[in-house]
């Protein structure tokens, strides 16, 4: 294995780091735990001229719960203690358990969220429950910050509306209402360290009568990019939450799902899998709601 030459900087501070990423714009990539980034670069697909060691940054390893502003993440957190921070537990238990279900236990303590988010990959298992959640990202660079909606984050295959210098800084989760709930799902060839076939995130909301006051359904692998099925989240809103409603949940999420044949399974299964775990996963939303209430 033959790696190409490169600069390799180890900032020790927020400043530091900003700093370095525009000094060196488009030759720098970030390295956070490198679980996705080295393998892109011993395979070739990435040459980077600079590589920009994030991991001294405390700054940017946090995590946090204000009851206005809800659930907030450094994106230097590693995966493993979103896992099992009693902060992400109670108030985004889908995020804990879609985190634990992210490659190996040695995988989790190096990886971080934002490179799992920022690598862009269509099957990443994070996305889609960021996504029901409805998440806001703050993008840092040198002196300035903004915010943007996870949903205008993913571009196309493995691109992002990152721009030169700019870095992924934080998550903030809004705080779930009380008839509120998420649930995440997934299908994968083996039980551990398998990239999904499909997953499926959903949010649920319940109006004072029992029926569908919001709906967000949020897809991975069936698409170039994790999205949402806003038409299908559209024809829910208002109906009650029956039998027939999970059914339809999960037909019209399927529809909305455009995925490809490859190694790991058909489209037609995909398709198949994204009724399925549509319907899971709203289902299991449901069953939260009841047990809060309850």
């Amino acid at each position: 294995m033959h790696i190409e030459p490169f600069v390799y900087e180890r900032p020790t501070n927020l400043r530091e780091f900003e700093q370095a990423l525009a000094r060196h714009g488009d030759d720098a990539k970030i390295l956070a735990g490198g679980t996705d980034l080295m393998v892109l670069v011993k395979e070739k697909v990435l040459s980077p001229r600079v590589l920009v060691d994030v991991n001294a940054v405390t700054e940017l390893d946090w995590i946090r719960w204000d009851p206005e502003e809800g659930l907030s993440i450094g994106a230097g957190t590693r995966v493993a203690a979103i896992e099992t921070s009693p902060l992400v537990q109670e108030h985004a238990p889908a995020l804990a358990f879609a985190a634990a279900q992210l490659g190996s236990s040695q995988v989790r303590h190096m990886a971080t969220m934002a490179g799992n988010v920022c690598h862009a990959s269509p099957s990443a298992e994070t996305p889609p429950v960021l996504l029901a959640h409805d998440a806001r990202l703050t993008l840092g660079r040198e002196g300035a910050e903004r915010t943007l909606p996870i949903s205008e984050f993913f571009l196309a295959y493995r691109k992002t509306a990152l721009q030169t210098g700019e870095y992924l800084k934080a998550f903030r989760l809004p705080p779930l209402p009380p008839r509120a709930a998420v649930a995440y799902r997934f299908r994968g060839l083996r039980r551990a360290m398998e990239i999904d076939m499909v997953n499926v995130a959903c949010y649920l909301e319940l109006a004072d009568d029992g029926s569908a006051k919001a709906v967000r359904i949020a897809m991975g692998a069936v698409g170039p990019i994790p999205y949402r099925a806003v038409a299908a989240e559209q024809a829910l809103v208002g109906r009650p939450v029956d039998d027939a409603f999970f059914a339809d949940a999960g037909r019209l999420a399927a529809d909305e799902a455009n995925p490809i044949d490859d190694i790991r399974a058909s489209a037609a299964y995909r398709k198949r899998m994204v009724d399925v775990l549509t319907r899971r996963a709203l289902r299991a939303a449901w069953d939260q709601i009841q047990g809060k209430e309850g």
